[in-house]
């Protein structure tokens, strides 16, 4: 329920799920937020997401949770696959503490789209150019890339909700070395149909030294398929088509049928993401009256599982906040930040232990992770050593950032 307290007027950088979310809080707690998005249209597509405890709590009390939905089953199941085709048991996402729901990326930013009030202004085709601060305004210069057109505003906040190679922290913060890279490469697809010899409720996981390849089932949509792997050279995985240098890193074997199917599959998607994994460290994610949000900010990467998590419950918060604080923007951005930072800590820490298991870097990982898996499907230890697997970041899944 909104109410009257604050009155603000807000431009928030992004139309991704932090700052839908950002914007719906914001109109929620009495602010005027304005979204930009430099695409000219609401994306609609995306690929597989984990929303855990702590993101199904946050959209609980925005009022979207029922809007987004899970896709999860009981019935989905997982296999450890090889080359050649040979299967054993895996982990199976419903089996996780917490029960993560599973969804795709589309269906968390149509649950928040369709619950902002229809006073909320967007402008797509949209990005800041500039921003200048003063004691009662952060006046943003912002380009329509369409018409060409440029127009220059007073805002009381600004929120930099626009990912990774944020526009609004360079502007505001400077070209720092803000990014952390972890020598990974990453590409994945949504699949319009189930892979070859696998069910529609059935996913595998190609687990190697360096590399590996999941698909991720739904129970009423086709699978995501994701390449991971690692590199000591990121900008030379760019110099050529994304296949051809997933084909690449899981060289020179041949790749035998399956793989070779979802190499495929791959290529023949009509898109993709393809991108080097990174964090993003920054010693503050506010200066004056503009802030940083979700991936923007801290990014801790899909090895975490908690990018939509993360992104929604600091929207939340950071409403929350600027109630509890009429008047002092200062202080609840600093109030924000104090409550947020040692969360996202966690959760950076927690995606280095977590790659391990989508992908392991050498041999000694590899048997490692074989070894947690056999332990996780024994009964009396599956439990224990899942929860050993996901460290202290799964315990944080449940971090309650209600403020108020």
């Amino acid at each position: 329920m909104t109410d009257t307290v604050g009155h603000g007027r807000a431009l928030v950088v992004g139309l991704g799920i932090a700052g839908i979310a950002t914007a719906l809080r914001l109109r929620q707690v009495g602010w005027q937020p304005v979204l930009v998005e430099k695409a000219a249209a609401r994306r609609s597509s995306g690929y597989f997401i984990m929303l855990f405890g702590t993101g199904v709590a946050s959209a609980r009390r925005l009022g979207v949770l029922d809007t987004i939905g899970d896709r999860g089953h009981p019935r989905l199941v997982n296999h450890e696959v090889n080359r050649a085709g040979r299967r054993t048991p895996g982990i199976n996402p419903a089996a996780l503490p917490g029960r993560p729901r599973q969804l795709l990326r589309g269906d968390v930013e149509q649950g928040l789209f369709s619950a902002l009030p229809a006073d909320v202004e967007i402008r797509y085709s949209t990005v800041p150019t500039r921003i200048v601060q003063d004691d009662s305004a952060a006046e943003v210069t912002l380009h329509d890339t369409v018409s060409g057109a440029t127009v220059t505003e007073r805002f009381d906040l600004v929120v930099g909700a626009d990912g990774l190679r944020s526009t609004v922290r360079e502007l505001a913060f400077g070209p720092g070395e803000y990014l952390r890279p972890l020598n990974y490469m990453i590409g994945v697809t949504a699949l319009d149909a189930p892979i070859e010899g696998f069910g529609p409720h059935e996913g595998l996981v190609l687990a190697e030294p360096g590399r590996s390849a999941w698909t991720f089932p739904f129970h009423d949509h086709a699978p995501s398929l994701l390449f991971s792997y690692r590199t000591d050279d990121i900008d030379a995985e760019f110099t050529r088509p994304p296949i051809e240098s997933i084909r690449a890193a899981f060289g020179p074997e041949p790749p035998g049928p399956l793989l070779e199917h979802l190499f495929t599959r791959f290529a023949q998607a009509p898109d993709h993401l393809f991108d080097s994994v990174q964090q993003v460290r920054m010693p503050s994610w506010h200066r004056g009256r503009v802030v940083l949000i979700g991936d923007a900010a801290w990014c801790v990467t899909l090895y975490a599982g908690m990018g939509a998590s993360s992104g929604i419950a600091g929207a939340e918060l950071l409403g929350s906040m600027l109630r509890r604080h009429p008047g002092d923007l200062p202080g609840a951005l600093r109030a924000w930040e104090s409550r947020m930072r040692p969360f996202i800590h966690t959760e950076q820490q927690g995606a280095l232990a977590m790659r391990r298991l989508f992908t392991p870097h050498d041999r000694r990982e590899k048997l490692v992770r074989t070894a947690m898996l056999r332990l996780m499907r024994m009964p009396a230890l599956g439990p224990t050593i899942g929860r050993m697997v996901n460290g202290p970041a799964m315990r944080n899944k449940q971090f309650d950032v209600a403020a108020v």
